[in-house]
């Protein structure tokens, strides 16, 4: 069985019929990791020692004719701000380098150790989550699969790069402005942001708790359905994390898609894109039969207000590291912070006040759509280091403007999966399925139609 290209559940189906040993699987893995990481830098850490252990534990459970789980033998890798027991936990930086490891896992990585998931490692990001690109400046930057000259994205640009190269088939990720679909749209892979609070962030750096959402990255949309149903659970180490039932996605995939209503935003997410990037909207509109247009109201001020508020609550967790160690951070990260550091608290507060407002007005939105088709980003994957680019004769910021359609979303927690648009001969792009607090079932059974027609996918590179 080539174990390069196969999907989770393709091999977690192969392992507990037999067919292969979550040993072999993991070396074949690891052997990958080893040949390929040195070109793309996704890895930060990678734990052959316990992962070999904990395949072979698995192995013995299918021995004994008991189900060791529905991610058996499946290799995963999770970005480095996830708690993993027995590591440091960095969250991208050189100061968190030097804190005690980790004593026990993250609560996502538990879950998906429990569902028979083999952890091979942790991978690289944009410090302190603070970035889009992943270019950090104490560990490398992650090179993008498609062309090595290119950035991943960010900020977990080395989840995204795993998946894409073949390393490993899942990964989780962290999204605040856009952390986990943007690299996902650049890299050409699913990643998926499920409502604020739906999933727990226990054992997880933040960066700006009032926005911080964790997510998976993969190949199908199967694999991102069955890691969502495996993290899905009230969790009492996050205080955030919701009370509600486990609403499992997987049995709702191949539902009929006719009476989901879909739109197309417009004004703000078909402003400052290349052409290429909303030709990719309408390809997926095209192959859903969608013609409707609905607008998105005061998305531009919902980015101001974004910028505001994670500025300043990412700035107030770094305080006493800015003040006596500042030239341990990158210094792109430190002047963020610092300036997130200086905004009045007046500010912050009225940033609040109309994230409060635009839910209400968001809500009235979803009354007469139940999904809605954006760009993901609104360029391809720039060079690494590039610092600006030309867009409609003028010189924009390549690295904040990543961020264009994305930080809209995230300001007051939607669900939305950027799903990959493949290009002959050219890089690949992402669009967004947005759906109302709580409807990731929407959203995913959208994404497997447009899987099955073949509108979107996810292929090794």
């Amino acid at each position: 069985m080539n174990f390069d290209s196969a999907d989770a559940i393709t091999i977690s189906t192969a392992v507990r019929q037999g067919k292969a040993s979550a040993v072999e699987v993991t070396k074949t893995a690891l052997a990958r990791i080893a040949a390929r990481n040195n070109q793309l830098n996704c890895f930060t850490a990678v734990t052959a020692e316990a992962a070999l252990a904990d395949a072979a534990r698995i192995d013995e459970e299918i021995a004994q004719g008991n189900n060791p789980g529905t991610l058996a033998g499946v290799p995963f890798a999770v970005k480095n701000l996830f708690d993993i027991a027995g590591l440091t936990t960095l969250a991208g930086s050189k100061i968190n380098a030097e804190k005690p490891i980790a004593t026990q896992d993250a609560t996502a990585v538990a879950k998906l150790k429990q569902a028979g998931a083999v952890l091979v490692g942790a991978l690289n990001m944009d410090e302190y989550a603070y970035g889009f690109v992943t270019e950090n400046f104490h560990y490398g930057a992650t090179h993008n699969p498609h062309d090595l000259q290119r950035v991943a994205g960010g900020s977990s640009g080395g989840s995204a790069a795993a998946v894409a190269a073949g390393l490993v088939p899942l990964t989780l990720g962290s999204d605040t402005n856009g952390s986990i679909r943007v690299p996902a749209a650049l890299c050409g892979v699913f990643g998926f942001k499920p409502t604020y609070g739906r999933l727990s962030r226990a054992g997880v750096a933040l960066f700006s708790s009032s926005f911080d959402h964790i997510g998976p990255f993969a190949r199908s949309v199967q694999d991102i359905a069955t890691v969502f149903d495996v993290l899905q659970g009230e969790d009492d180490r996050d205080p955030i994390c919701t009370k509600r039932l486990p609403e499992l996605v997987l049995p709702q995939l191949k539902q009929d898609i006719s009476d989901i209503r879909i739109a197309i935003a417009t004004d703000y997410f078909t402003q400052g894109a290349e052409l290429e990037a909303l030709a990719a909207v309408q390809k997926v509109a095209d192959a859903l039969n969608v013609s409707e247009h609905m607008t998105i109201p005061e998305a531009h001020r919902a980015r101001a207000a974004a910028f505001v508020i994670t500025a300043s609550e990412g700035a107030t967790l770094h305080l006493e590291n800015l003040r006596s160690r500042p030239q341990d951070f990158d210094p792109a990260t430190r002047d963020r912070f610092l300036a997130g550091a200086l905004i009045p608290s007046s500010w912050y507060l009225q940033a609040q006040r109309f994230r409060r407002w635009y839910r209400d007005r968001i809500r009235e939105v979803f009354q007469n759509v139940d999904v809605i088709l954006a760009p993901t980003t609104p360029i391809s994957a720039p060079l690494i280091g590039q610092q600006t680019m030309i867009l409609d004769g003028e010189e924009i910021l390549i690295r904040p403007h990543l961020g264009l359609f994305t930080q809209p979303l995230s300001f007051i927690g939607l669900p939305v999966l950027s799903i990959p648009i493949q290009r002959l001969n050219a890089l690949p792009l992402g669009v967004q399925l947005i759906a109302a607090p709580y409807n990731e079932a929407l959203i995913l059974r959208v994404a497997a139609a447009l899987e099955i027609k073949g509108v979107i996918s996810a292929p090794v590179v």
